[in-house]
């Protein structure tokens, strides 16, 4: 029987590193954790006067998060500000948070995991228009796309 190759890092005489657990919210609050990283960034929202704030509950309608929280911003400058601070604030709090969009500032998204952030401007939030799509009441929608007769 043969013996396994020894990983690169031990033949050069290192140690390999050692993998750090990412910093999640369960790892951080237990099963409160979206809630309060759902309060934390709703406070970093106040603080930048985000405009317009809308918080929706996502329990129930997808899994791809718990909160969706919708803010407008009077300018692009002010759209990006808003996004950095949360990733940078969130980061203080060991919660990871990446930001897509930052490039034009007319609609970015803060994905936190479990709260994902839509910042928008003014107009482009009125022409989406996300809240009416996702303050829908999903639970009374049939899907069936047959029905015997």
């Amino acid at each position: 029987m043969k013996k396994a190759a020894a990983p690169a890092a031990k033949k050069a005489g290192k140690a390999a590193p050692e993998k750090k657990a990412a910093a999640t919210p369960d790892a951080k609050a237990g099963a409160n954790a979206p809630h309060k990283l759902h309060e934390l960034i709703m406070k970093i929202i106040d603080m930048d006067k985000g405009e317009d704030v809308v918080s929706i509950n996502l329990a129930g309608k997808t899994a791809i998060a718990d909160y969706m929280i919708i803010v407008t911003g009077t300018s692009s400058r002010q759209v990006i500000s808003m996004a950095e601070r949360i990733r940078d604030k969130l980061a203080t709090e060991k919660f990871r948070a990446r930001i897509e969009g930052k490039e034009s500032g007319d609609w970015v998204i803060v994905d936190a995991g479990d709260v994902i952030v839509h910042l928008f401007r003014a107009e482009v939030r009125e022409f989406y228009n996300l809240e009416k799509l996702w303050a829908a009441d999903f639970s009374t929608v049939d899907y069936t796309l047959y029905h015997s007769a």
